[in-house]
């Protein structure tokens, strides 16, 4: 199945939304890691990004997933705004010029996004951050894919993955930002940016499931 910019765009609209309704948990992830503001940054800046989205609506999908990279940077503080600024940028230079998607696409914008994460935040698997949930995630759908199996049963198992590997990071000593100062006391916590890049994956689902 192809995917079309309108879908693209519905699933940008509707992660502000699910992003506000997350706010308050996900700054309660944060308060017992973090800075507690995780909730609070990523909102402000989807809020921005859903103000931005009608102005490039006539774009290629690379155009609007660079608008929402920009709109993240300049919006979020902390390391939210790199990282996820980051994500959405290579996942635009992957997807430059395109109108729509092929399911082999999609795995490719989110391979991308997640490489150029990891460069960014010099994550591993295992750091207890939003790696955790996306790497498993690229992996089970590219392993999909690569079997032909359609976006409609494979993008499932991606967001299953995501799923594991966001309930994964609760018993891991947290090795990146600001939860590794605390060691052993980051045991038992969920990351906050593992749930939302799982958050972000499962909107992705939930979306392309309506259209």
């Amino acid at each position: 199945m192809a995917v079309t910019k309108q879908q693209i765009l519905h699933w940008l609209e509707t992660l502000a939304a699910v992003l506000a309704e997350n706010k308050d948990y996900l700054t309660e992830l944060d308060a017992a890691i973090g800075d507690a503001d995780h909730g609070v940054n990523m909102n402000r800046g989807f809020q921005k990004v859903l103000a931005q989205l009608p102005t490039v609506a006539d774009k290629d999908i690379g155009h609007i997933l660079k608008a929402v990279s920009m709109t993240l940077i300049s919006s979020i503080g902390g390391a939210s705004g790199p990282l996820y600024g980051t994500l959405f940028l290579r996942a635009s230079t992957a997807m430059a010029g395109k109108e729509a998607l092929t399911d082999e696409d999609l795995a490719a914008l989110l391979k991308a996004g997640l490489e150029g994460v990891v460069q960014r935040g010099k994550a591993n698997l295992g750091d207890k951050t939003m790696v955790d949930a996306l790497s498993p995630a690229v992996d089970a759908l590219e392993a999909a894919i690569a079997t032909a199996t359609p976006l409609p049963e494979a993008l499932p198992k991606a967001v299953t993955a995501a799923e594991a590997g966001m309930k994964g990071t609760i018993p891991l000593v947290a090795k990146k930002g600001r939860a590794s100062y605390l060691g052993e006391r980051s045991i038992g916590h969920q990351d906050p940016g593992a749930t939302s890049a799982y958050l972000l994956l499962k909107t992705m689902l939930d979306t392309l499931e309506v259209e």
